[in-house]
């Protein structure tokens, strides 16, 4: 007898994860199609509450909060190891609308850290940042970068505490060179100091200090300068 196919109806969208999706605030372990696995709690067919997701294609995990399918409140994120293969975390702390907002701490790859703020994905609003080089900034960011006040505190000691404007030093600012004991009051521009004074500061504790002093500015003779400016005073007035 001949074996009738019959066309198969097209299924809903949920049904590419499981039917057990349907029920809503219980929790199911679903795969989808891809590989892909969350293990969790369900509201209207979406992932919603607490859960874990992972993904079959880089093996990483996330776990904890969900809102209507989109990773919402807090969790972390993690990766596991190209070569051991343990698992390294990669963001902890809150998360809106599928991405990093609020509160969190984020690893990279190259070893450096970041804890603060964040909006839309993005270092946005107080945090501080330890470097490769050895170097922290602490202070505000905006869309990623340095911006506003801030302070960055160089691996020898030397620091620089002032403005900042898409990552590099601007507006008012000082420098100070610990290692050589003088300090740099100015103005930057795009991380370059346009004007400012340069005075020394502690000489005694610097390990590498300057073999001259910076001389002090001075009138040779301020009576002669006075009077000759109120010469030509009074000779305006006139």
């Amino acid at each position: 007898m001949p074996v009738v196919k019959y066309p198969r109806a097209v299924d809903p969208l949920w049904h590419e994860w499981d039917e057990k999706a349907q029920k809503c605030g219980l929790r199911h372990t679903i795969y989808a199609v891809n590989g892909d696995r969350y293990t969790g709690e369900w509201l209207d067919n979406l992932k919603h509450g607490k859960g874990t997701q992972i993904w079959k294609h880089t093996g990483a995990i996330y776990s904890g909060d969900w809102k209507f399918g989109k990773r919402d409140g807090y969790g972390s994120y993690s990766i596991p190891d190209p070569v051991t293969k343990e698992y390294k975390k990669v963001y902890t702390g809150w998360w809106k609308n599928d991405k990093k907002c609020g509160y969190g701490t984020m690893f990279y790859p190259s070893g450096e850290c970041y804890e603060g703020e964040w909006s839309g994905g993005l270092r946005s609003g107080w945090g501080r940042m330890c470097y490769r080089d050895g170097s922290i900034y602490e202070g505000q960011w905006l869309a990623g970068q340095p911006g506003g006040q801030g302070m960055l505190c160089l691996s020898n000691d030397n620091r620089y505490e002032g403005g900042w404007k898409d990552g590099k030093k601007h507006g008012p600012g000082r420098f100070f060179y610990l290692d050589k004991g003088q300090l740099l009051e100015g103005i930057w521009v795009a991380d370059i100091p346009k004007c400012g004074i340069m005075i020394d500061f502690c000489q005694d504790e610097a390990p590498a200090p300057t073999q001259y002093p910076i001389p002090k500015i001075e009138l040779a003779d301020p009576d002669a300068v006075l009077a000759e400016a109120q010469a030509m005073f009074d000779d305006s007035q006139n």
